[in-house]
């Protein structure tokens, strides 16, 4: 004589029958190895998503850094540039004003504000790169979605 067990029956439409469960006894040790394993894979996925999301902070952080530094570096072509030519045509002018020591201080100190205010910009630039923030926050989730606790905030 068979047992119940051993032949399930067709489980009713809305349903396991009383008493009856739902999987073969043996196949809750594969069911906690699937688990294992969709966790291991969400787990690797999130990984990857995190550092995918990463790269492209750092890239978008590279790309500010690279247009503040080129703001700088032109500011000190420009300065230059202005520097040699524009300087030397006002000396002159200013020269036959107030004499040449004295216009040569004026045009000095004008090209010190200008240099003064792009290095500024500059700086102001560089200061405004933000990092990888949605990187660091969703990182800190993890420890909290792995206890089961997605809203911690």
């Amino acid at each position: 004589m068979t047992h119940p067990l051993d032949h399930p029956a067709a489980p009713p439409p809305g349903g396991t029958p009383a008493g009856q469960h739902e999987e073969p006894r043996g196949h809750s040790l594969s069911t906690l190895g699937e688990t294992i394993g969709h966790i291991s894979q969400d787990l690797s996925d999130l990984i990857r998503q995190e550092t995918m999301l990463a790269k492209a902070e750092l890239s978008a952080s590279a790309k500010r850094g690279g247009k503040g530094a080129g703001l700088l570096g032109g500011a000190g072509v420009a300065g230059h540039f202005v520097l040699l030519f524009l300087s030397l045509a006002l000396w002159w002018g200013l020269g036959d004003l107030i004499g040449l020591g004295w216009s040569a201080l004026v045009v000095a100190v004008l090209w010190a504000v200008v240099a003064a205010v792009l290095a500024v910009l500059g700086r102001k630039e560089l200061k405004d790169i933000q990092g990888m923030p949605q990187t660091v926050d969703t990182v800190q989730e993890i420890p909290d979605a792995l206890k089961g606790n997605e809203d911690h905030r």
